[in-house]
Parts: structure tokens; sequence; C-alpha cells
């Protein structure tokens, strides 16, 4: 296998990967941040409805229910958003030490750029575990939603009641 040093593209492919993975969190962070605008839209109009409900009805304890998992659900989206913004951030500077690193392949004594591979590589791998973590906690979030929306139907099903 030829040196690191004799690829001229070898700077250019350590470098084009995290840039593809910082886009990979952007889009993450975008539709989470979405996510949490809807679970705080929902959050308004069930504290809207609960207002307009007598406190001793079946309705109302329904939807105290609702914002006690749509409380669950933002504290999830905002955490997962926490990891993935951590995740852009690691893959970020992954790049740029990536790219420094490439400047001392072959000026730079070896132990410089040993040092600086290890240390982008440990700032990719913080990067992965973010993405990692951050899709975990939006599929419990996901599952929360679809509860949420079950409970919600079968609700709209009942029979109206009467004050």
């Amino acid at each position: 296998m030829a040196p690191f040093s004799d690829s001229p593209f070898a700077a250019l492919t350590i470098v084009v990967a995290p840039a593809i993975l910082t886009n990979a969190s952007s889009v993450l962070c975008m539709g989470t941040t979405n996510r949490l605008a809807r679970v705080v839209d929902r959050t308004r109009a069930v504290s809207a409805e609960l207002a307009h409900v007598p406190p001793n009805s079946q309705t109302f304890m329904v939807r105290q229910r609702q914002l006690e998992a749509l409380r669950v659900r933002w504290t999830l989206v905002l955490r997962a958003l926490r990891f993935f913004y951590m995740s852009l951030g690691s893959f970020a500077a992954a790049a740029l030490i990536s790219l420094f690193g490439s400047a001392f392949t072959a000026a730079g004594p070896h132990l410089v750029f040993t040092s600086i591979a290890v240390l982008g590589l440990l700032s990719g791998t913080v990067g992965v575990a973010g993405l990692v973590f951050g899709c975990t906690i939006m599929v419990q979030e996901t599952r929360l939603a679809i509860q949420n929306l079950a409970e919600e139907t079968e609700l709209m099903a009942r029979p109206v009641e009467t004050p």
C-alpha cells in the first residue's frame, strides 16, 4: 500500500467524509427542530382545549395525559437535538483537524501527524455516536407520538360529553 503522502487525493478524502456527515447532521437538526415546533404547537392546542373542558370529565383526564406525553416528547426532542448539534460540531472539527493533519503529512514530524490523526478520529467518533444516540431518541419520540395519536383517535370516536 502506498504511503499517505503519495496520493494527491488523500487529504481531500479525509476532509470529504466529515463534510458529508456534517451535512447529514444539519439535515437531522432541521428535521428535529421541525418536530419540536410541531410538539410545541400541539401542546398549545391541547392546553387551549383543556381550558374549555370541565375538570371532572373524561376528556379532561385524557387531555392531562396528553400534556404529560407532550412534555416527555419535547424533552426527548431537545435531547436528540443536542446530540445532533454535538455531532455537527464534531464533524466540522474533524474536517478542520483532518485538513491541518494533511498539512503535516509531508512537512511535519510523524508524531505530530499521528497526534492530529488520532484527534480527528476521536472527533469523528464522537460525531457518529451523537448521530446514533440522537436517532435512537427520535425513535422513542416517534413511538410516543404514535401512541398519542392513537389515544386522540380513540377519543374522537367516543360520543361527545355534555357538561
